[in-house]
């Protein structure tokens, strides 16, 4: 059973598949977002951060395809496409353009949580500083398993939102540096985000509320002066 902490985007005009895949996914612990146009996803994957995207490549206002080519401008999140069409021109396209794997329709289920399973796992391992992604993560009382996406402090569990835990696990995976907001804003959000940095001060207020015993004293995340945040690794 897949932790309820992984997020899955599906992209698809056709509500009843849609809803067929919703329902699946969810029975098996998955939290699940919908989108019935390539415009509408390309702003869910900016806003929700999927942990990985089911796509549709005949869409009513963009191709599939298209989407593709946009998302891999900026993050490596799994894509699936799940498709009518059958042709290999049509599969080697996807698969060259940046898709993870290619999914024919009709399918069953398990057919479908394999091949989601297979690749949330190459996804974990092919990530940035893989070494460092899949091995926890420690600074004092702090414990963050990025394969089971657990934070802990002091042994009690802290529940993070989806972006949340993103920015934690960028930080993480960048311990005893300093990032700068855009840097931040761009790994979780994608480049499309603007200059607007109050979106990112709102989640780390969140976040130091969470797990700092007192947020005005942080032990944990530092707001270095001239726009940047580092995390307790670079103080020890």
């Amino acid at each position: 059973m897949p932790t309820p902490n992984y997020t899955v985007l599906i992209i698809e005009d056709e509500k009843n598949i849609s809803d067929f895949m919703s329902k699946a996914l969810k029975s098996n612990g998955y939290r699940v977002i919908t989108a019935l146009s390539g415009k509408a996803g390309l702003s869910l994957i900016s806003s929700q951060c999927p942990d990985i995207i089911l796509l549709d490549l005949g869409l009513p206002d963009i191709e599939g395809n298209d989407v593709i080519i946009s998302v891999r401008k900026w993050t490596s999140c799994p894509i699936i496409v799940v498709s009518a069409r059958t042709g290999e021109r049509d599969k080697v396209e996807a698969l060259d353009l940046g898709a993870d794997d290619y999914i024919t329709k009709p399918f069953g289920t398990p057919e479908m949580l394999a091949r989601i399973r297979a690749s949330l796992r190459h996804s974990n391992r092919m990530d940035s500083n893989s070494a460092l992604y899949i091995r926890p993560y420690q600074c004092r009382g702090l414990l963050l398993d990025f394969d089971k996406r657990i934070l802990t402090v002091n042994g009690e569990e802290i529940h993070l939102t989806q972006i949340e835990y993103k920015i934690v696990a960028f930080l993480a995976r960048n311990s005893g540096k300093v990032m700068t907001y855009s840097a931040i804003m761009s790994n979780v959000w994608g480049p499309f985000t603007g200059d607007n940095n109050r979106i990112l001060r709102v989640n780390m207020a969140n976040i130091r509320r969470k797990i700092e015993q007192n947020p005005s004293q942080p032990q944990f995340l530092f707001t270095e002066v001239g726009g940047g945040i580092s995390d307790a690794g670079g103080r020890e």
